[in-house]
């Protein structure tokens, strides 16, 4: 099913590692292919035929499926083509039981879910307590609830990426509800909310849109247990198709997804002197954050760096 492309503001940001350095924006004509999206990788990206807004200054098509490698930058038509990300988009396949997507986990994950879910219940008395969000009336408290967390993860204080906060995401979120389009799930410790899931629903498809722990409950991983107790709820409703974790890499969408598909996040922008500049930007810093992450990494110190840049200590 092909989604329509939609007018907005795309960042253009530099990045070493979580820090920006500078981001400038773009109007562009974005699409996002979805996983139900049956036209064919290709091998080589092209220019969408639709004709350009005045003030565009192109087009972004985000999860496009590629075979292969991707060129970061090059000329196509009149156009840069900017592949700013390559990556494997993870999906759970929702059609079959919980029985048999348990299965896909070996003993030993298995027995270390089962271990995280079994302390974290000791911590809270003997029983964990959550709760799922999908009615219009309940969105107000799964909101309310979630952005007590969402504003103290290091997705929004440092990417910009927590939960919005916002009363137009709100009636949207209540749009969704009540078109039963929308499912939320909040993990406390005693009352106080611990982990938020959001996910709207596509065409039976559930969207990993946010996800955000509190961190002085990391040790209790309880953006895992979250994420199990909802999968495991989520199977038993049988309504979906699939469950689309969308672009980006993680070793959590990884250990919980049971397929995945190679994509790439392709810009093509008027090729002016700005844009230029933005692309051969951008690729440069990246290039040197990667270079500086594998030296990290080399040298057993990019976890501890990772943490201490997001969680300042």
């Amino acid at each position: 099913m092909k989604q329509r492309w939609h007018y907005r503001q795309v960042p253009i940001k530099l990045q070493l590692g979580d820090k920006t350095l500078l981001s400038s924006r773009l109007w562009l004509q974005v699409r996002e292919v979805g996983l139900d999206d049956e036209t064919p990788p290709v091998t080589e990206p092209v220019p969408p035929a639709d004709a350009l807004q005045i003030n565009s200054q192109g087009f972004l098509v985000r999860s496009l499926r590629v075979n292969g490698k991707q060129p970061v930058l090059r000329r196509r038509d009149n156009y840069l083509c900017y592949v700013s990300s390559q990556h494997q988009r993870y999906y759970i396949d929702m059609r079959q039981s919980f029985a048999d997507y348990k299965s896909k986990f070996s003993s030993k994950t298995r027995s270390t879910l089962n271990r995280k879910i079994k302390k974290y219940a000791e911590y809270c008395g003997g029983d964990i307590s959550w709760k799922v969000y999908k009615s219009a009336g309940e969105m107000s408290e799964f909101f309310r609830l979630a952005r007590v967390v969402s504003r103290i993860t290091y997705q929004e204080k440092l990417l910009d990426a927590g939960l919005p906060d916002s009363e137009e995401f709100l009636r949207e979120m209540e749009r969704l509800a009540q078109e039963g389009l929308v499912r939320g799930f909040i993990l406390f410790h005693q009352d106080q909310p611990v982990s938020y899931l959001y996910c709207p629903i596509s065409n039976e498809i559930l969207i990993y849109a946010y996800l955000g722990y509190d961190p002085d409950y990391m040790n209790f991983s309880v953006g895992t247990i979250l994420q199990w107790l909802a999968l495991e709820h989520l199977f038993e409703e049988r309504s979906f198709r699939f469950f689309d974790f969308t672009e980006g890499q993680s070793e959590h969408k990884k250990l919980f997804a049971t397929h995945s598909v190679q994509c790439a996040n392709v810009f093509f922008l008027r090729s002016n002197l700005r844009n230029r500049f933005l692309l051969h930007s951008q690729s440069a810093v990246n290039h040197l954050s990667r270079l500086a992450g594998d030296k990290l990494d080399q040298l057993g110190l990019k976890s501890k760096v990772k943490k201490m840049m997001r969680f300042g200590i």
